[in-house]
C-alpha cells in the first residue's frame, strides 16, 4: 500500500501471520487472526473469537487505542459498496449496548469478504 492511498482513504488487506506477530501481544493464547486490514496506521484484526480495531492516534503514532469487539456483542451490521463517485465503501457494526462502529474501507479491499467474514463469525 503506498502513502498516497492511504491519505485518500484506501485501506488494504494485510498478511494474517504478519499482522499476528505485530499484534501479538493484543491476543489470547491459540487465537488466530483470520484477515485484516491495514490503513495508513490503523488496522482492523479478525481473529476467530473478536474484532480488534487498533486506532493510532496523535502526531507520532505512540498512543494507541485498542478497541476488542467479541463477535457476540455484535447485534447487525451493514456493507456499503463503494459507488462511481463514492471512493471508499463502508462498514456499519452495531452492538448490544446501542453503540456503532462506522469503518472506512477503499477499493483495494474486498467489502464482500469482509461481509463473508462477519457473517461467519457471529454465532448463531
Amino acid at each position: 500500500m503506498g502513502f498516497l492511498d492511504g491519505l485518500t482513504g484506501n485501506a488494504s488487506r494485510i498478511d494474517s501471520s504478519a499482522a499476528a506477530q505485530e499484534y501479538g501481544r493484543l491476543l489470547a493464547q491459540d487465537e488466530p487472526v483470520q484477515a485484516a486490514f491495514q490503513l495508513i496506521r490503523d488496522a482492523v484484526l479478525f481473529t476467530d473469537r473478536r474484532l480488534i480495531f487498533i486506532d493510532k492516534q496523535g502526531v507520532t503514532g505512540r498512543k494507541i487505542s485498542y478497541h476488542s469487539v467479541p463477535y457476540r456483542s455484535i447485534t447487525h451490521f451493514s456493507v456499503e459498496t463503494a459507488g462511481s463517485f463514492d471512493l471508499d465503501a463502508e462498514l456499519t457494526i452495531s452492538l448490544s449496548g446501542g453503540q456503532a462502529i462506522v469503518k472506512q474501507f477503499g477499493r483495494g479491499v474486498d467489502v464482500y469478504e469482509v461481509q463473508a467474514l462477519l457473517a461467519g463469525s457471529i454465532p448463531r
